[in-house]
């Protein structure tokens, strides 16, 4: 069993208040809701020893380098072009780039594609991602209380309902200033 994966990386002492994610080394940043490294050290030890060529995409997006990331994802999604994991991280590239109408595209099938499933709650926390990308914060706002709301039901770790939560949270608050502004 691998401990990062299942949600149970640590958080970073300096980041107390940061989502940590499922990769040692990364959390999400509470405002942005982007993956940002913040042990580069314990993230390159940890990608040396991924068995799963996916990590490096997401390091990659953690370490701003969209560019690399869509071509990384772009060979392995031709390798293995039903992978799940694969399918989102295109999105997540999509996302990063600024085509966040692609991104929630992608994204809106894999959810209907995944209801019910137990892989719904991560396609609509990152389904919720790219819409908050986008300035959409009422919808990424009902992505995120969907997540939350099926990661509780499963009894998912406390890390991944702690995403859910400071993302429903910010999502909710960049909403309500932005009806209050217009």
């Amino acid at each position: 069993m691998n401990a990062a994966r299942d949600g149970l990386s640590r958080p970073d002492a300096r980041f107390p208040d940061w989502p940590s994610s499922y990769f040692p080394g990364i959390s999400f940043n509470p405002d942005s809701l982007r993956s940002e490294v913040i042990d580069d050290q314990l993230c390159e030890a940890a990608l040396n020893a991924a068995p799963d060529p996916g990590d490096r995409v997401f390091v990659l997006l953690a370490r701003g380098r969209s560019n690399e990331a869509a071509e990384l994802v772009a060979e392995l999604r031709m390798a293995d072009p039903g992978s799940l994991r694969l399918q989102v991280l295109e999105a997540d590239v999509a996302a990063s780039v600024n085509d966040t109408d692609r991104a929630i595209r992608l994204l809106q099938y894999l959810a209907k594609e995944q209801r019910g499933q137990a892989s719904e709650a991560s396609v609509r926390q990152h389904l919720g991602r790219a819409y908050f990308r986008a300035g959409k914060y009422q919808s990424a706002a009902g992505n995120f209380a969907s997540a939350l709301d099926l990661r509780v039901a499963a009894g998912a770790s406390a890390a991944l309902i702690y995403s859910s939560t400071v993302a429903l949270q910010r999502a909710r608050e960049l909403s309500e200033s932005t009806a209050s502004v217009a």
